[in-house]
């Protein structure tokens, strides 16, 4: 069985948000961000014995935000997001994509 995520394979989920993320300065900016997001996520645990990783996760967390605004400005197109809820999950698999020269 294809690797899905909601009936449909990740390939097609892939590309289509790799459509929309077309401008150089938009993927510059997501590749930037999507980790930033991500590594904010994971620092949670730990801030709650570390108080100090609450500060460095929050600023990830907006930071990461912050780049994924700009480059959408760029791209002159609203997140894909915005239309599929889902589309929140499949930018780290896109990150992921890229990284590896798949997209």
């Amino acid at each position: 069985m294809k690797d899905t995520f909601f009936g449909r394979s990740w390939d097609d989920w892939i590309t289509r948000y790799a459509a929309s993320h077309q401008n150089p300065v938009n993927r510059l900016c997501h590749s930037w961000g999507i980790p930033m997001i991500v590594v904010s996520l994971l620092l949670i645990l730990p801030a709650l014995i570390v108080p100090v990783f609450w500060k460095i996760a929050l600023g990830l967390f907006i930071l990461g935000w912050l780049l994924q605004i700009v480059g959408h400005v760029f791209e002159g197109k609203r997140p894909e997001f915005f239309y599929d809820w889902r589309f929140l999950f499949v930018g780290l698999r896109w990150w992921w994509a890229k990284m590896k020269g798949v997209v």
